[in-house]
């Protein structure tokens, strides 16, 4: 376990970490800290608990904006993953048609070409 000192609205505070996560750390005391002042420099001092509060608000507010996004691009991801299958099956059905197809006519032929050898006759082979 780390420890680390971040200031937040002036005041400093030891905060203990997993060991990696220390500039983590450190980088989201900076970004509460930047909200506190951004928001002091909006409303004036008016007081330390509230801007503080309004801060948290802020980042709640975000997350949960990023959330509903999250969600909503995870429903688009579901839908383009449901169409990519539905046209793979459907692709896979029209080769299968194609193939049974080309099938049929080479069975055609053949079958036209012996029909033909055998009317002609003389032993001349078509084909």
């Amino acid at each position: 376990m780390s420890h680390i000192n971040v200031t937040i609205n002036g005041r400093q505070y030891r905060m203990a970490c997993e060991e990696g996560q220390e500039v983590r750390l450190l980088k989201l005391a900076e970004s509460l800290e930047a909200r506190v002042e951004s928001l002091r420099g909006k409303f004036g001092e008016i007081g330390d608990a509230r801007l503080t509060v309004m801060a948290a608000l802020t980042v709640c507010d975000e997350l949960l904006d990023a959330n509903h996004r999250i969600r909503a691009l995870e429903e688009e991801l579901e839908a383009l993953r449901n169409v990519r299958v539905a046209a793979t099956d459907r692709a896979r059905t029209t080769q299968t048609a194609v193939a049974n197809a080309l099938n049929a006519a080479a069975d055609r032929i053949e079958k036209t070409t012996q029909m033909l050898n055998r009317t002609i006759g003389g032993g001349v082979a078509i084909g």
